[in-house]
């Protein structure tokens, strides 16, 4: 039993053999580009309606608890990722901190969750580019899954495979790209509040609080039951807000990790926090929640209601240019989880094998299969919130990694230290908790019922092979006495 939590342990600025080593060749830029793409996308385009539904004008308070309990979870990330520089995120600090068998489990829930946030995505985007393919001449039968009466979603294959093509180009390459469809987007959400807010009127801020503050079951308006109230909508604006753990999956392609990750994963939260509060503020004071609640294009019709087509019409486009800036940090972040696995024995290690360029490319493709044919045939809307229960168990694994390391190390080297460690980590374990709990009774049963089967392949192929690789593992506490950084 005691090697079920059998430690691994990082050589800080140790190099992994050529054929498994990443190109180090991302600066603090392209991590706050990838961190941003990844965090502001579908979220604050779509829920942002879900959300007014759920909880009024106060939707804007909802917004802060979600970014409240992600930033104090983001700060646990730039610690452990500055003071453990390797690629697997969550896994990986997992793996050095709590043990294998641990690990595995927040691998499994990674795999889970990144999994499905790309081919949702990925459907969001064929959402938007079917119409126009369709005014092309382009079969509706191949614009939809089978479970919306159509064949096979294509574009949404499509745009899965043109992703993966330029990760397997090289990080760097697509690192530029993705920075330059971040600035696009921030184009269009600014053009958005310069555009509305001057619409802003008091009046539709009353009442602020119409479904209360705790989470309440209350009829909607088709006669179902919903979940209403402040928490109730923090517990779906949750999803707006991840993103930021695909940058601490970069840890061993960046030029100067102990510097540039703390840069990159708080930089990314402090400003996608400010966005999306903006943006709240701006929506419900320019129009009352009522008429853009649970809209698919909430601030297009925003826009509309406010008598500018043309700025809809401008936000649309952008939204689907830029929209892929998403699918590639979170393909990103899942091809490097499964290298890492691959690279310690838990999977197959001929995947953990890298290009000339430096970049996973096995991995990547084999990821893009797999989340392309979720997305080509699976219907994702009944399954989406299980994206929540795998970042939410990753989340509260890092704090809780964060917590242990300050007891078990506490004069080990941190390039960034976690301000009020005990305070912030503990808001970042229950918030995440209560958030786990507030999600539907399927979702967390589904949960469950996925990490079983991912452990009955830990047990059967897993296990006997992890062993080669932490065969040589120390105590985790003799960590260096001062990290070997390389340069910038």
């Amino acid at each position: 039993m005691a090697d079920l939590f059998r430690k691994k342990v990082i050589a800080v600025g140790a190099e992994q053999p050529g054929e498994h080593r990443l190109a180090r060749t991302l600066s603090w830029p392209h991590l706050v580009a990838l961190g941003v793409g990844a965090i502001v996308g579908t979220g604050i385009l779509t829920l942002i309606g879900v959300g007014a539904d759920r909880a009024g004008p106060a939707v804007i308070v909802s917004f802060v608890i979600a970014g409240v309990i992600c930033a104090c979870a983001a700060l646990a990330y730039a610690e452990m990722s500055t003071m453990l520089p390797a690629s697997g995120s969550a896994y990986t600090y997992s793996y050095v901190v709590l043990g294998e068998i641990i690990a595995w489990v927040i691998g499994w829930s990674l795999i889970l969750e990144y999994s499905l946030v790309v081919s949702t995505v990925a459907v969001g985007w064929s959402g938007y580019a079917s119409p126009l393919l369709e005014g092309l001449g382009f079969p509706h039968a191949l614009t939809q899954g089978p479970e919306l009466g159509g064949l096979i979603n294509l574009p949404a294959i499509f745009i899965i495979a043109v992703v993966a093509g330029l990760l397997s180009l090289g990080t760097k390459e697509s690192a530029t790209l993705n920075a330059v469809l971040v600035v696009i987007k921030m184009l269009a959400l600014a053009l958005f509040v310069v555009v509305a807010l001057p619409h802003f009127n008091p009046d539709n801020l009353h009442p602020f609080m119409p479904y209360g503050f705790g989470k309440e079951a209350l009829p909607g308006a088709g006669g179902e039951v919903v979940a209403r109230g402040v928490m109730a909508a923090a517990a779906i604006i949750f999803f707006a807000f991840y993103g930021f753990d695909a940058i601490s999956t970069a840890a061993e392609e960046t030029k100067n990790p102990g510097r540039d990750l703390a840069i990159g994963i708080v930089g990314s939260m402090i400003a996608c926090v400010a966005i999306y509060i903006l943006i709240g503020v701006t929506a419900v004071g320019a129009l009352h929640f009522i008429e853009f609640a649970n809209s698919p294009d909430p601030l297009a019709l925003i826009l509309r209601g406010i008598d500018q087509p043309v700025v809809a019409t401008i936000l649309a486009v952008s939204a689907v240019v830029a929209l892929p800036t998403v699918l590639l940090g979170f393909l990103f972040g899942q091809s490097r989880i499964f290298f890492t696995m691959a690279r310690d024995g838990l999977l197959p290690a001929k995947l953990a094998t890298v290009s000339k360029r430096g970049a996973p490319v096995k991995i990547t493709i084999l990821t893009a299969v797999l989340v392309a044919v979720i997305a080509g045939v699976a219907p994702i809307d009944a399954i989406a919130a299980l994206a929540n229960a795998g970042t939410l168990a990753a989340f509260t694994a890092v704090s809780v990694c964060m917590l242990v390391m300050r007891r078990r190390a506490p004069d080990a080297p941190r390039t960034f230290r976690t301000p009020m460690a005990p305070v912030v980590g503990t808001i970042a374990i229950l918030g995440c908790i209560y958030l786990f709990f507030s999600l539907p009774t399927r979702t967390e049963l589904f949960f469950l019922g996925w990490n079983a089967i991912g452990l009955l392949v830990y047990f059967v192929y897993g296990r006997p092979r992890a062993g080669k690789a932490t065969e040589d593992a120390v105590d985790p506490e003799a960590l260096p006495e001062k990290p070997v950084l390389p340069a910038d």
